[in-house]
């Protein structure tokens, strides 16, 4: 099931997203080619936004087209509409995103394959430790799907099935790549239509002065992890990211660069963890940082997505006594609104950990 029904409010006008070209191929093209070249049985594509414009490059044979007429609520409407095209017989879909031009064949038969030997509900492929898409979903949670309503995807339903979840390894840094804004694409165009080049080395050093100062680590890439990084520069933090895609060029804050989630590669003295992955590996983030005895961790989520989170650790073995280390939310209460008070209200509290310690 190929999603394709978006606006694409983030190309600043360059619209319609899905027919924008990469190396001599639009977007579409590329995820269609994958679908094809893999094992699934029936490709159901989902349009909304620019679905005129969109048909006319299309190569219709043996794809199903769903229209999504309310397109502009969110994308939970176009899972319905996916969903409800399907062949009554379908056992599991695979939830593509036509904003993702390198997800390989190898990668959607490996996601089918592993579901026809297992009891998942829901499949998850993983880059390095690092959660992507497509996601693959068994027919007994479909009905759940065609529930949601508004701008919310699948996840919405993860928290329902922690037992439910299996989480594959993939090698493909294609699972990571999407294009939601220029910048995004611009990346993709300096690609040159190949994925391979987003292999970068499991941990990038900046040649800086190697003087003793605590380690913050901060798993993400959004407003606030950057703000955070800027600040804890300031306060003589030596600062780590953990981001499989961007590198020490891309993060000036930073002075290392970890590319995999695999927190052994770092010094283990005096560290400071802050999960702020929005969704892409927040449980295995945390479960690293809580076994490496690490002097605070924290996840930075709202509240329900916190218990989410909390819940999950718990079914996967992490004791009572160590998530009640974690601080989630993260950060003090001061009334932070944008991010760089939020940043501000995390580091108050990192550094209040650690003149405790």
């Amino acid at each position: 099931m190929i999603l394709a029904a978006g606006m694409s409010r983030r190309m600043r006008g360059r619209t319609p997203k899905q027919i924008l070209q990469v190396g001599g191929k639009t977007l579409l093209e590329r995820a269609l080619e994958n679908v094809r070249a893999s094992k699934v049985s029936e490709t159901v594509l989902v349009l909304g936004a620019n679905a005129g414009d969109i048909k006319q490059q299309l190569s219709p044979s043996g794809i199903k087209v769903a229209l999504n007429d309310d397109y502009q609520q969110g994308m939970g409407t176009s899972l319905r509409s996916g969903l409800g095209a399907l062949t009554s017989s379908i056992e599991a879909a695979l939830i593509v995103l036509a904003d993702q031009p390198f997800v390989r064949a190898e990668t959607l038969d490996k996601l089918i394959a592993y579901h026809r030997r297992s009891a998942a509900q829901i499949v998850i492929p993983l880059y390095r430790g690092f959660r992507g898409n497509p996601v693959l979903l068994d027919r007994s949670v479909f009905p759940e799907v065609m529930n949601l309503s508004g701008d919310v995807g699948c996840r919405a339903i993860f928290g329902n099935h922690s037992e439910g979840i299996h989480k594959v390894e993939v090698d493909d840094p294609g699972i990571l790549l999407d294009i939601d804004t220029e910048e995004d694409l611009r990346r993709v165009e300096a690609l040159g239509g190949d994925s391979e080049c987003l292999r970068l080395p499991e941990l990038e050093l900046r040649n800086v002065e190697q003087v003793a100062a605590p380690d913050l680590v901060i798993v993400g890439r959004d407003e606030v992890a950057r703000a955070l990084g800027g600040l804890a520069r300031v306060l003589k933090f030596k600062v780590t990211f953990v981001d499989p895609l961007l590198t020490l060029t891309d993060l000036p804050e930073a002075d290392r660069v970890l590319h995999v989630l695999k927190f052994s590669l770092l010094p283990t003295s005096d560290r400071f963890v802050v999960v702020a992955s929005r969704g892409q590996c927040d449980e295995e983030a945390l479960e690293q940082a809580l076994g490496t005895g690490a002097s605070y961790v924290a996840l930075l989520a709202n509240r329900k997505r916190a218990e989410e989170v909390m819940h999950s650790l718990k079914f996967r073995g992490i004791s009572e006594e160590k998530l009640r280390t974690v601080r989630a939310p993260a950060g003090l209460e001061i009334g932070a609104q944008t991010p760089e008070e939020i940043a501000l209200s995390i580091l108050a509290e990192v550094v209040a950990s650690r003149r405790k310690s």
